[in-house]
């Protein structure tokens, strides 16, 4: 697949359009910017580290000069960053939200929530940011892409454990939020007239996000991964086209091939009974309403 061809073929002019982005700083949220750059598209970066995204910030500007580009810190890890951002984001004009920043192998503690910070980087916040903009999105017809993994196929939820931390093994662990994440918001936005939701995946991408084995063993197996498996570039492709292409309710984007290459397709999501979703959909909107309050 030739990055440049598809993006001509299935990619329309964005001038005009804001887009907010959280994890941009990663390989994926940068190559994302650089698509949507390259359609006209505008952006705003959310992100931890104000060093890289500064950095990433500059790169963009020298690659687009002619691009703007806002920026607010948020640190998904902590509501009182996640509620400044969103207060912040009330301020700013934008039409698409994404959710990319994620959290793999990292170490692991409760956050002030309650919550372990894997469940609360790759679920609570995402879910949270989009109930507290729903109102702004819907009053322009806005979007959110929120940016899935087939690591959600892992294994299947747990009322008496809902964040997984009595869970050792992080594709688990972090599988379990992803799955929180993607049928949390397709139930969010099951009845949903006016803003609309893409669930999208990159398949299996060489970036930071998979540089979590010891460095031995990552030291043996980073080329052949690079060779194997999509470029960020490529990847990213999927994303893009839910910036452009809502999803249907129960269905996301990926690619096409076994859900790890080709081009990016729209299937169905069928990995979970109703039972389950109607858990994941209760625990969400109640997670909300709990952390609404403080």
């Amino acid at each position: 697949m030739n990055v440049t061809d598809w993006m001509g073929k299935h990619t329309c002019d964005l001038t005009g359009k804001i887009v907010a982005i959280t994890g941009a700083t990663g390989g994926l949220g940068g190559a994302v910017c650089r698509h949507l750059l390259s359609l006209g598209a505008s952006l705003i970066l959310l992100d931890r580290n104000k060093q890289k995204s500064d950095a990433l910030k500059a790169a963009l500007m020298a690659e687009y000069p002619s691009a703007a580009i806002d920026q607010i810190p948020l640190d998904l890890s902590d509501m009182t960053s996640v509620k400044a951002a969103c207060e912040a984001l009330q301020g700013r004009e934008f039409q698409v939200l994404i959710h990319n920043a994620g959290a793999y192998s990292i170490p692991r503690y409760i956050c002030d929530t309650g919550y372990d910070n894997v469940f609360q980087i790759n679920f609570v916040s995402p879910y949270y940011i989009t109930c507290a903009l729903l109102p702004k999105l819907r009053a322009c017809g806005g979007r959110v892409v929120a940016v899935g993994s087939i690591a959600h196929n892992y294994s299947v939820t747990d009322a008496n454990d809902v964040d997984f931390r009595t869970r050792k093994k992080a594709s688990l662990v972090y599988g379990n939020a992803k799955r929180y994440l993607m049928y949390g918001l397709h139930e969010l936005f099951r009845d949903e007239k006016q803003a609309t939701l893409a669930i999208a995946h990159p398949g299996i991408t060489f970036t930071n996000i998979t540089a979590h084995y010891p460095p031995l063993l990552f030291a043996l197996i980073k080329h052949p991964m690079k060779i194997i498996f999509m470029k960020p570039q490529k990847a990213a492709l999927s994303i893009v086209k839910g910036v452009l292409e809502a999803s249907d309710y129960r269905t996301w984007i990926g690619p096409a091939i076994f859900d790890v290459w080709g081009k990016p397709s729209v299937k169905p999501l069928r990995t979970a009974t109703d039972e389950e979703i109607a858990h994941i959909d209760r625990t969400a909107r109640t997670i909300y309403a709990q952390l609404n309050e403080i």
